[in-house]
């Protein structure tokens, strides 16, 4: 019974998600993007560039690598602007979106700024942290949009973590959102490759 409860209520959060419109809790990645391109270049002694975005995870301990054979570049014309994330905490968001810059590079997607008129696909993520227990489960949905706001593609997902302090998404580790991001932009360049992206 209590597993069907926990079901219903994923269901719920995901069909909660694919619904949502608020811009409430949001995290505008190419904003991240951009001042940590910036604060790279000047470091470099170089002029920063815009319009593209390739930061670096800045946790001090890097997750493990993806497993061999799913980090092969794809060879695409895509340029994908990452929208606002809607629903996680700023907190949350933070690790998740360095990390979604990183594979991105990583797998030859190329990412646009927020204010980069070149994008061809723009992929917007809702998310929900639901504790039940001793355990949170982040329920994830990314729709990827072409610039006329048709959507081409969903990619969605859970990502179950035990909780150690507090609920909700100050249960949810930074590695349990880069776990996600990993999937997220391995799924995205399975598409785009099948696709004429």
């Amino acid at each position: 019974m209590r597993r069907s409860a926990a079901s219903a209520l994923s269901l719920l959060a995901a069909a909660a998600l694919t619904a949502c419109t608020s811009t409430q809790d949001v995290l505008e990645p190419s904003a991240i993007a951009q001042q940590q391109q910036q604060t790279t270049a000047a470091t470099a002694g170089q002029p920063a560039q815009t319009g593209t975005t390739t930061p670096q995870p800045s946790s001090p301990t890097a997750p493990s690598p993806a497993p061999s054979g799913t980090t092969a570049a794809i060879t695409t014309n895509a340029r994908i602007q990452i929208a606002p994330i809607v629903g996680a905490s700023v907190e949350a968001a933070t690790p998740l979106t360095e990390r979604l810059a990183s594979r991105a590079r990583q797998r030859g997607i190329r990412l646009a700024g927020g204010t980069d008129g070149s994008a061809t696909h723009i992929l917007k993520g809702y998310f929900s942290a639901l504790t039940e227990g001793k355990e949170t489960t982040v329920v994830y949905v990314w729709d990827v949009y072409d610039p006329a706001g048709t959507r081409l593609h969903r990619i969605n997902g859970q990502q179950k973590v035990q909780v150690t302090g507090g609920d909700g998404w100050s249960s949810v580790p930074a590695t349990a959102m880069q776990a996600i991001a990993d999937t997220t932009v391995d799924q995205l360049a399975t598409w785009l490759a099948g696709s004429a992206g």
